[in-house]
Order: structure tokens, then C-alpha cells, then sequence
């Protein structure tokens, strides 16, 4: 993707600047646990490429090749995304409440954007609205696991929450920064969909079909050859690159690629899984989040301290705020009963960064937004991913410490 600010210096090798890469995604989960995981990875990922960064030290770059490397790594959070996405959790009552949740949220962020900023361009408003409106669900799935909540109705919860919140910016995305009129976009997105489709059924028919492919592929499966892993990156690229034919994003083609595999080997192949997350959070995604945390210009984002900070309060209102009010007034037959687990749901769907970080990317990259707000913007984002769960977990320890009392009043 497109780094927003440019150094003026002469870059490091691309050698050198993936040296520095990888050791910062080396050093960023150690420091992590040595921190008690207060500091979630990714936060240091992106601070450490600050300092790694044209803006700091000037150790590493984009160039040479760490670009197309960081594209990948967005390519393969964004499958892993779709891949780990139920499309249970996208329908029924509780799927249609999240969507409607989603929605009023991206109105509200937008309304608060315009307030702020009303003699901008409606498109540049959207890009800002969209990446208020997120939820990092990719970023939230460890921190949830790690707080042992996944598998209680509050997990189910932030799942519900945190599809909607990747694949509604996704799509709005697509639909809304893509420079074409608002008609010609639902159309190019009708067409991906139908391409989409069409990628997705060629596979199915064949292993259908032909039970000698299912064989053939498990056979070579192991060793040397890897081929689940191989179709699955050629999987990938098919579709990124079916998005940029579109002029889409390649994080929709990214995404709309996870779920096509989910479909086709989560239940035949779900090894497959590992093999992906090791090459995706052992790889790509780290050097894509260090190439994003180059991208910020720790300057401007000191320069304009209160815009970072209303930055993430509009996130806190735009998307926890909705959230909240949405569990607390709208029935939908899940609804969590304890006043603690609505707040700290509030706060996991305002946990937002990778679609941040790739909203201000495109927008950068179609002159939407400045470097000094994407910065900030990007800032903003880390910051609810390092503040929003801490303060959920300690919402969570206030009210353990508070039930015992009630409990021996009673």
C-alpha cells in the first residue's frame, strides 16, 4: 500500500529495512509479555516501526520490495479475517441488530465528522467515518481469548460485533472510495460479487465432481510440496487481483477470499489454519504493520495532541456508544443481562486498527486526507487497541470484586 509520507533521505536497502522488520516482530512479542501483555503486539509492531521508521531513526523503508511484502501481509490478515468469520454470526436476529447497529454508528461518526470539518468534501468525510465506525476483530480475537470470555455470551457478542464492524467498513469501502458515482459502485460491486462466485464455484465443482482431487491435494498435502497452502495463496491473489481489475480495494478481494476458503477446506482440511496463521502472523502481518507504523509521523500527531484525542473519543461514541445503547434497548434474543458485559462489549467494538489503517491508506492514496491525519487517525486507532481492552478487563475485575459483596450482604 501506499506510504503517506515520503522521507527525503535516500532509503535503506531492501534487505537492511526487512532486517530491522524482523526484528522488530521479534522483539514486539517479547516485550509484550514482558509488559504482562498490558500492550497488545500489534500496538508495538506499529510504535516500533515509528522509530524504525523516516520519521525516527530512518533504519528502514518501503522500498525495494517491503511495499508489496506489506500489501501481502494486509492481503493475508484480512483472509485470515474472512476465514475465521462464522456467516451464522452475519444473519438472524442478532446478525440483522448488529448490521442496523453498524449502520447507525457510521451515521453518527459521519454527523460528528461533518460537525467538525463541514467544508470537506463528502467523500473525504465518508473515509473518516468509515474508520471511526471499525471494529479490529482480527486485532480483538487473542485479547478476548486471553481474557476468557470467547466462549461466553459475551464473546458471542463481540463476534456478532466484530464481523459487522470488518465487513461494513470493507464494503463501504469499495462502494464509497472508490471514485465512482455512488450507482456505478454498487454495480463494479455486483460484478466482483458474481466473479467472486464464479472463483468459488470452479473449485467446488471440481472436488465434487472428481473425488481423485480431494485425494490428490491431501496427498500432497505434506513435505516439500504444500499444495493446500499453495492453492490457498494462489486463492488469495486470484481474488486481489479480481479487485483491482474492479478498481476495489484488495482488502475486499482479501477478505471475499477467506470465506471462499472456509468454505471449501475449513471442514476437509482444517489444518490448513495453522499453516496460514504461521505464515501470516509469523510473516507478512508483522511486516505490514511495521511498514504502517512507518507511515506515522510522530511529529504532526504531537503537533495536534487534541486531534488525537478527539480522534479516539469519536471512536468511543461513534462505535462503542451504539453498541451499548443498541445491546441495552433493542431485543434480539441475545442480549447480554448484566450492565458490566454491555460496557465492556462497547468497548471491545470500538477496538479498531487494521481497517484504520487500511481506510487511510486508500484515502491518502485518492488525496482524501492529508499525511497529518492519517497519521493521527492511525495513532488514535492503536490507542483504543491499547486502552479500550485494558479498560474492559477492568470493568470485568470491578465487577467480580463487587459480586462477592453482594453476594455476602445478601
Amino acid at each position: 500500500m501506499t506510504v503517506w509520507a515520503a522521507s527525503v533521505e535516500p532509503e535503506p536497502s531492501a534487505i537492511v529495512s526487512l532486517f530491522w522488520i524482523a526484528a522488530a516482530a521479534v522483539a514486539a512479542p517479547l516485550l509484550s509479555r514482558l509488559l504482562r501483555g498490558l500492550i497488545p503486539d500489534v500496538v508495538l509492531l506499529l510504535g516500533l516501526g515509528v522509530v524504525l521508521g523516516p520519521h525516527v531513526l530512518a533504519f528502514a523503508g518501503t522500498g525495494g520490495g517491503v511495499e508489496l511484502l506489506s500489501e501481502l501481509g494486509l492481503g493475508m490478515l484480512f483472509l485470515l479475517a474472512g476465514y475465521e468469520l462464522d456467516p451464522k454470526l452475519l444473519g438472524g436476529k442478532p446478525g440483522r441488530t448488529a448490521w442496523l447497529t453498524w449502520l447507525a454508528g457510521l451515521v453518527l461518526a459521519l454527523l460528528l465528522v461533518w460537525l467538525a470539518a463541514s467544508d470537506a468534501g463528502f467523500t473525504a468525510l465518508i473515509a473518516v467515518a468509515i474508520a471511526l465506525s471499525s471494529t479490529a476483530l482480527g486485532t480483538l480475537l487473542p485479547i478476548v481469548k486471553q481474557d476468557g470470555v470467547l466462549e461466553q455470551p459475551l464473546g458471542r457478542a463481540v463476534l456478532a460485533h466484530g464481523a459487522v464492524g470488518e465487513l461494513g467498513p470493507v464494503l463501504a469501502m469499495s462502494i464509497l472510495l472508490t471514485g465512482h458515482n455512488l450507482l456505478a459502485s454498487v454495480v463494479v460491486l455486483v460484478l466482483f460479487g458474481a466473479a467472486a462466485a464464479v472463483v468459488a464455484w470452479v473449485p467446488q465443482r471440481i472436488l465434487d465432481r472428481h473425488p481423485g482431487a480431494e485425494r490428490l491435494i491431501a496427498t500432497l498435502a505434506t513435505g516439500t510440496t504444500q499444495l493446500p497452502v499453495r492453492l490457498v495463496f494462489l486463492l488469495l491473489l486470484i481474488l486481489m487481483t479480481v479487485a483491482e481489475v474492479f478498481e476495489l480495494d484488495v482488502v475486499l478481494g482479501a477478505f471475499a477470499a477467506g470465506l471462499i476458503l472456509r468454505r471449501l477446506m475449513a471442514e476437509t482440511h482444517p489444518e490448513i489454519q495453522d499453516s496460514l496463521e504461521t505464515i501470516g502472523y509469523g510473516v507478512l502481518i508483522p511486516i505490514f504493520f511495521v511498514a504502517s507504523g512507518m507511515g506515522i509521523d510522530p511529529a504532526a500527531v504531537a503537533a495536534e495532541p487534541l486531534m488525537w484525542v478527539l480522534f479516539v473519543v469519536a471512536i468511543g461514541v461513534a462505535r462503542g456508544s451504539t453498541v451499548w445503547l443498541s445491546e441495552r434497548f433493542v431485543p434480539h434474543g441475545a442480549n447480554l443481562e448484566h450492565p458490566h458485559e454491555r460496557v465492556q462489549l462497547a468497548l471491545y467494538a470500538a477496538t479498531g486498527l487494521p481497517i484504520i489503517v487500511a481506510v487511510t491508506q486508500v484515502a491518502v492514496r485518492g488525496e482524501l486526507m492529508t499525511a497529518t491525519m492519517a497519521s493521527t487517525l492511525v495513532a488514535a486507532g492503536a490507542t483504543t487497541v491499547l486502552l479500550f481492552p485494558l479498560l474492559a478487563t477492568w470493568v470485568r475485575g470491578r465487577a467480580g470484586e463487587a459480586t462477592p459483596e453482594h453476594d455476602a450482604r445478601r
